[in-house]
């Protein structure tokens, strides 16, 4: 029992009775309990009979494990319900993270990452021993909580109707995960919160947005100085929030020499200095944190908090096989979290490092990693459930369908799954069982026959947690770093090592090869090559480098990889405003490394494309978008070749073909019957005629081999072949849109069908006396516009009303052109007058018969 009594009045003790009900009858429950109520101490001890007397515990319930986002959670929590019972972790309260496990035999609640127990259901769906599961921190929408608990409501529905479960968090959507765990009670709990004052603190000038990964500096320093502000006008602890390692290491170094302690909290920090963070001091301290510390833990001592507004979200890139960290404007949701932290103890303040005006903007929660992220893992644990599309499962929100098809291939790919049903394959449960990402466990696997178990454990732990810049873009040198170094990331790199070695054992799979027997950079090119084989790049042009999924990258100069032929590229990200991927971490490879590594990738086939202008074919192999070799073709495919003289037709338009004056003028006929009269009269717009092109164009177009058999195929007599000939409508293209159209003078002009919507009749003045209304084709639907000439063919007036003219404007270009031209007749009432091409003498002589 807890010996201190005072540890019993903490705000979630009243909602105990509730969720003690709802545990009891419909067995599940949403705990909605605001930060510094206990619900992630007293709750897991209280349902495991721990917090009181026997009648406080939730009948049943003796085992509890308690599901945390993050290990430094995790930790903190066991630690802090262990001191609660006067005990140290491992006894009655354990717990379980990635590579440290600190359980005993009298352990009642075990604190576990929600990655872990994700494995462990795995193994053991019914989760014998476990009466009760509490999810904490569900809000934060981690996509392993969410999957978690998909899974646990399986479990209860069909294998454990009597295990517990409980949903809980500070803020959430409580109507949500009350459906998702099929309609289950949602209790509250009332919090005892310390007013915080908000300061509005943003920068003098403006910063550059976060884009990728990057920070402006500018802002970080801004940071900085708003952490001293904080400083001289606030007594207490400040807590600094920033969105990564990086800039907390940045904003560290700005703040030497304050005469105060700075710590860095993040989930790579050391245990030592994460147990430091946790435990407070006498003196005053700083502490830089990532959103670790928005939840689950309270910093003692802290009555301040810095807020940058940023923090880090999953996203991928699907089309390039992208997928990393992103800095994003963190939500208001995660504002509150963070504010909250500074009015934990007592009254507190927040300074908040952007105007007023832009929090209404921010995003009202964090996005659902189910929704932005990688879903190779989460698609395997789907497939490893039963469930390979996730369809049947109770998710907050399913998983998108790109994502998840997107998924699907990198499993197939790596035989984690059949390509038909996307069951798992015996393979793709032993890759689940490597806690890895299913890229990585495949190259683990894999490689261990060919480097060593070692060399492949050691590589496949730096790739795990990309190792900090300084080590440099070359993944050997990275890896030469991490086996010398003494700094917080070999510690990590050795102990997960230490993990990974272990999981190839138990998988059974020794090594059957020795490293020193593959060239140099072999054994970290191949681990990095079978991880991301769609990222094995050559290098062409200018020095830059073509992966096989067809991206660019480059290398930052003075790389020591510039010269080296092939890359596996482990990492890359696309700089602000580039066209192009950027090389984090690679190694050198030869070509023979590539190709194995990517062998599900290589192709090889005759190849007849449009390019340069003509048809070209080749015989090549490829390895993705990378070209491996490539030979003429003598005599290809007449198949292949009239595909790629289709492509040169879609590119460069019909133009390619021979166009006639009549040709032309036959097809502006044609659209401007389709675009007034419709069917029968046919669309020869250019994406018309590439849709019919064998009815028009054939035989020829099967016929040719190259753009000059193009350029003699007659367009006008292959457009002959769309005429409406069934019903012998074809036969009144001449009456409907006539070439010509005769005038009063008798003169058969033509008519100019280039805009469809109104043809022209261009026609001297003169020629066009006596005609009182405008012509009309197309059945009289359609009056021409009449472009109406001087003497000397220049445009006089134009009209699609020619009696109205002769009322209305005749008159001013009478009196213009009349001076202009006298030797022509300009009668006063053209209506009526006699229509004539000639001058006024020479109509004279005609008229009397000279």
């Amino acid at each position: 029992m807890i010996p201190d009594a005072a540890a019993l009045n903490l705000p979630v003790r009243e909602a105990l009775p509730a969720l003690r009900a709802a545990l009891e009858g419909p067995g599940s429950a949403v705990l909605c309990a605001p930060p510094g109520t206990g619900k992630t101490t007293l709750v897991p001890l209280a349902l495991a009979g721990l917090a009181g007397p026997p009648d406080d515990a939730c009948a049943g319930v003796r085992r509890v494990v308690v599901a945390e986002p993050r290990r430094i959670a995790a930790r903190a929590a066991a630690r802090r319900m262990a001191w609660l019972l006067g005990e140290k972790a491992g006894d009655r309260v354990g717990y379980t993270v990635r590579g440290e496990r600190v359980v005993g035999p009298h352990t009642r609640v075990e604190v576990v990452t929600t990655g872990v127990l994700l494995q462990r259901l795995q193994r053991d769906q019914e989760l014998a021993g476990v009466d009760a599961v509490i999810i904490d921190e569900c809000h934060e929408r981690h996509l392993d909580a969410d999957t978690v608990a998909a899974f646990l409501v399986d479990v209860r529905a069909a294998l454990r109707p009597e295990l517990r479960l409980v949903a809980a968090s500070a803020t959430t959507d409580a109507a949500g995960w009350a459906r998702v765990l099929g309609d289950a009670p949602v209790v509250e709990a009332r919090g005892v919160s310390h007013p915080v004052e908000v300061v509005w603190a943003p920068p003098a000038a403006p910063v550059r947005p976060p884009h990728g990964m990057r920070v402006d500096p500018a802002l970080l320093t801004h940071v900085a100085s708003v952490v001293r502000r904080a400083l001289a006008e606030r007594d207490g602890d400040v807590l600094c929030f920033l969105p990564g390692v990086g800039e907390i290491a940045r904003v560290a170094g700005q703040l030497d020499g304050l005469g105060v302690e700075v710590l860095q909290a993040h989930g790579r920090a050391p245990a030592a200095v994460q147990d430091a963070v946790l435990a407070g001091s006498a003196g005053r301290r700083v502490v830089l944190a990532t959103s670790v510390a928005e939840s689950s833990l309270t910093v003692p001592g802290v009555r301040v908090v810095v807020d940058s507004g940023l923090a880090r979200e999953p996203r991928v890139d699907h089309a390039r096989g992208l997928s990393a960290l992103a800095t994003v404007r963190a939500s208001q949701a995660a504002g509150r979290q963070r504010a909250g932290r500074a009015g934990r103890e007592a009254p507190g303040a927040v300074y908040r490092c952007w105007a007023e005006a832009e929090d209404g903007r921010l995003p009202r929660f964090p996005a659902p990693e189910i929704k932005v992220a990688d879903l190779s893992a989460f698609a395997l644990q789907t497939a490893c459930w039963g469930d390979p599309d996730a369809s049947g499962l109770a998710l907050l929100d399913p998983p998108p369908g790109g994502a998840m098809a997107a998924a699907r291939g990198v499993l197939t790919a790596v035989g984690a799954v059949d390509a038909e049903t996307g069951r798992v394959t015996e393979r793709g449960t032993r890759l689940a069982r490597v806690g890895l990402h299913p890229r990585l466990a495949r190259a683990l696997l894999d490689a261990a026959p060919l480097v060593g178990t070692r060399e492949a454990a050691e590589v496949v732990a730096l790739l795990s947690e990309e190792p900090p810049r300084e080590y440099g873009d070359d993944l050997g040198a990275a890896w030469r770093a991490a086996r010398r170094g003494g700094d917080g990331y070999a510690g990590r790199w050795r102990a997960e090592t230490r993990r990974l070695a272990g999981a190839l054992t138990a998988a059974g799979r020794q090594a059957g090869g020795r490293a020193d027997s593959l060239g140099g950079g072999a054994v970290e090119g191949t681990v990095a090559a079978l991880a991301f084989p769609e990222r094995v790049a050559r290098r062409v042009d200018g020095g830059a480098y073509l992966m096989a999924n067809g991206t660019r990258a480059e290398l930052r100069p003075g790389s020591a990889l510039t010269d080296a032929p092939w890359l596996a590229v482990a990492a890359a990200d696309r700089p602000v405003g580039a066209g192009h991927a950027r090389v984090l971490l690679a190694a050198a490879v030869d070509e023979d490394v590539a190709r194995s590594a990517a062998a599900a990738l290589y192709r090889a086939g005759d190849e007849v494309a449009w390019s340069g202008g003509d048809v070209v074919a080749r015989h090549v192999e490829c390895l993705g978008a990378v070209e491996l070799s490539a030979r003429p073709l003598r005599d290809p495919d007449p198949r292949l070749v009239r595909e790629g003289l289709l492509s040169g037709l879609r590119e460069e338009g019909t133009d390619l073909l021979k166009w006639s004056r009549g040709a032309r003028e036959l097809r502006e006929r044609l659209a401007f019957l389709h675009r007034h009269l419709g069917a029968p009269w046919p669309d020869v717009s250019e994406d018309a005629l590439h849709a019919r092109v064998d009815e028009w164009l054939e035989p020829e177009l099967s016929r040719a081999r190259r753009r000059s058999d193009l350029g003699r195929i007659d367009a006008g007599q292959c457009l002959q072949r769309l005429l409406p000939w069934a019903g012998g409508r074809a036969a009144r293209l001449d009456e409907l849109a006539p070439e010509r159209l005769e005038v009063p003078s008798g003169s058969r002009v033509r008519l100019d069908y280039a805009d469809p919507d109104r043809p022209v009749l261009a026609v001297k003045l003169q020629e066009m006396f006596g005609l009182a209304e405008t012509p009309r084709i197309a059945d009289g639907a359609v009056p021409v516009q009449v472009h109406l000439l001087s003497p000397a063919g220049r445009p006089a007036a134009v009209t699609a009303d020619l009696a109205s003219f002769w009322r209305e404007g005749y008159r001013a270009v009478r009196a213009e052109l009349r001076g202009r031209y006298p030797k022509h007749p300009w009668p006063e009432d053209p209506a009526t007058a006699a229509p004539t091409r000639h001058t006024k003498a020479r109509q004279a002589l005609r008229d009397a018969g000279g």
